[in-house]
């Protein structure tokens, strides 16, 4: 086994997280190594969040983030409150700025042990999200799943929170779509070039709402913090609700929504340690010398 790498199982809401400290190495996490560790019941995960040295002055950290098919993440808001928590009991710091591929990101650890992370500015426009086509309001597109005269799911609100988010609004129960089955084929739907995270959302208020979303790259999750982001700009953006919300995720978790005046949208929630060990970054293999929560 090549040199073992420290992790972390944690997770944010339910969103099942794998924290890699990577610092001081050269080598990266492979895809086959994601695939491996997902496929062990005890460490499957939605996302890896690898901590690197970091590349630019300034930050603390460079956050690499690998889904759970091996592919690339540009962010995951439940895993950067996972990747706090975890450094902040290492050394005592609260306030945090990273790198990820997606841009400049801080954070801060509350003393009542919540997380705020800064998500940064939501983009709307269709090649940013990106879109395969123009639309010139995104706040609906022309995209539906099941008979024509009477779509299932219809009118998406789409948006990009550093990764693309499709966010379609239903009047009923979240739980009464078979998003499982919907899900994957809106994910690779042509019209989203590097797939999208799909999202239904029911606002139940002004300041209220619950989700579901099928994560880009990793299926059904318990949260995701990046899709709970976009859903809450989009239903401020057309006017289903204030800038301010509480959003319910499928775990029964809540996560805090502010998309402040000056564009930035700031995630807070709660993260949750459960165990640690170390893994092979090439192969995936870990040893179970682990300690867990009691």
């Amino acid at each position: 086994m090549a040199s073992a790498a420290p992790f972390a199982k944690m997770n944010g809401l339910g969103n099942a997280i794998v924290v890699a400290d990577m610092r001081g190495r050269a080598d990266r996490v492979t895809p086959e190594a994601a695939i491996a560790l997902n496929a062990d019941p005890a460490t499957k995960f939605d996302q890896i969040m690898a901590i690197h040295d970091p590349r630019t002055p300034g930050t603390a950290n460079y956050i690499e983030i690998i889904n759970s098919d091996g592919s690339k993440a540009q962010a995951c808001g439940n895993g950067m409150r996972c990747v706090v928590q975890a450094l902040a009991a290492e050394t005592g710091e609260k306030r945090f700025t990273f790198e990820t591929v997606a841009g400049i990101l801080t954070a801060e650890e509350h003393t009542d042990g919540l997380i705020s992370v800064d998500m940064g500015v939501p983009r709307f426009g269709w090649q940013d999200i990106p879109l395969a086509e123009e639309f010139r309001d995104t706040r609906m597109i022309e995209l539906q799943i099941g008979p024509i005269d009477a779509p299932v799911l219809h009118s998406p609100s789409v948006a990009s929170m550093g990764n693309p988010h499709a966010i379609f609004w239903v009047d009923n129960d979240v739980w009464s779509y078979a998003l499982d089955r919907f899900g994957p084929m809106l994910e690779n739907h042509p019209i989203f070039p590097e797939r999208a995270n799909i999202t239904i959302a029911q606002v139940t208020s002004r300041d209220t709402m619950t989700i579901r979303t099928w994560e880009r790259g990793a299926g059904l999750t318990l949260a995701c913090g990046s899709a709970t982001c976009a859903a809450a700009v989009s239903a401020a953006r057309t006017g289903r609700t204030g800038r301010n919300v509480s959003v319910t995720v499928p775990s029964g978790g809540v996560l805090a929504i502010e998309w402040r005046a000056d564009d930035h949208v700031v995630m807070t929630g709660p993260a949750e340690w459960e165990f640690s060990g170390t893994f092979d970054p090439a192969t995936g293999t870990w040893l179970r010398d682990t300690e867990s929560a009691a």
